[in-house]
């Protein structure tokens, strides 16, 4: 039996009534570590210093801007082009974004990279790595464009509380109705 046979009938035994791309998902494992690998080579070919326990600050201001980030990347209406290759326009999801399905046919890598930029949880890890990487690298250029997504994102709930509001101070007319 041959390595693509055992690979093939480990796939089958995992998921016999679905399609689940594990070699595309073992691929993506590769990038992420490739990238973790490339920051902490960086870090170390650099000489930057790497924080023994960073700053409360910092946690939370990469907190707010990774969740932003990962929605901006997954969701958001203006970056689809970036997931059209690996997804299809679904419907719209609610503010400025839309909900998206992965593309089936294809590659397995293909449908596992779907699954990932469409997915703001997926997402996450990614960006939270390479914003705290910045923050090793580059920590003033990370902590500006921290800054800036930190504030969309608290600007964002802010919109959403504002629509709320107003919707309840109207007595409940949809915010849309009255061109909120």
């Amino acid at each position: 039996m041959t390595v693509r046979d055992r690979i093939d009938r480990l796939c089958e035994e995992y998921a016999p009534h679905e399609h689940r791309p594990l070699g595309g998902y073992a691929v993506a494992m590769g990038g992420f570590g490739v990238l973790a690998a490339s920051l902490a080579a960086a870090a170390k070919v650099t000489g930057r210093p790497v924080p023994e326990r960073p700053a409360a600050s910092d946690v939370v201001l990469i907190s707010i801007a990774t969740h932003k980030l990962s929605r901006l990347v997954a969701k958001d209406a203006v970056t689809s082009p970036l997931r059209a290759p690996f997804t299809r326009y679904a419907e719209p999801g609610g503010s400025a974004e839309v909900n998206e399905e992965v593309r089936d046919q294809g590659s397995a890598v293909r449908h596992a990279i779907g699954e990932l930029v469409s997915c703001p949880f997926c997402l996450a890890m990614w960006a939270a790595t390479g914003l705290t990487g910045g923050l090793v690298l580059a920590p003033r250029l990370t902590r500006l464009a921290a800054v800036a997504l930190t504030a969309t994102a608290v600007s964002d709930f802010l919109q959403m509380a504002y629509s709320i509001a107003k919707e309840a101070a109207e007595g409940g007319r949809s915010p849309r109705a009255l061109g909120a």
